[in-house]
């Protein structure tokens, strides 16, 4: 199998994890030991270590239910032993009896072990949506 295309089906196994609320599934996508970290779209979600980033899962799957991730603009680098994904996504859940679509960017750097290709760290974020297209920073306040 071509790594690109490995390293994407990581990202599907996610999303079907992710959907059938699996914290385990989740877990298995990372590489074994401590050494994982995970970027949040929360605030305070800024994780390392198997604990804090079985603790964000948890507390995502108690808030929303989600149905479906819908891939977008996708670059896939592989190197060697190493490869990163950046991508955007929608993601479809329902959050207090409300349908959404969240968007969201990722970057997901993964190693390539015997057990196949292994997360090390996830980041999310959402666009910032006082930056205007064209612009290189959000509109601020002024001091």
């Amino acid at each position: 199998m071509d790594a690109k295309q490995a390293v994407f089906d990581t990202l599907e196994e996610y999303a079907r994890a992710y959907c059938a609320k699996d914290t385990d599934g989740l877990m298995n996508l990372f590489v074994e030991g401590e050494s994982i970290s995970l970027i949040g779209t929360g605030a305070d979600e800024l994780c390392s270590g198997r604990a804090q980033i079985r603790d964000v899962f948890d507390r995502n799957f108690a808030e929303a239910t989600a149905s479906q991730f819908e891939w977008g603009w996708t670059d896939i680098s592989v190197h060697g032993s190493a490869a990163t994904v950046a991508c955007s996504l929608r993601i479809h859940l329902n959050a207090g009896g409300q349908d959404l679509v969240v968007p969201i960017r990722w970057t997901v750097s993964l190693v390539d072990t015997p057990q196949g290709w292994k997360w090390m760290h996830r980041h999310a974020s959402a666009a910032a949506s006082s930056q205007k297209n064209g612009g290189a920073y959000p509109e601020g306040e002024a001091p």
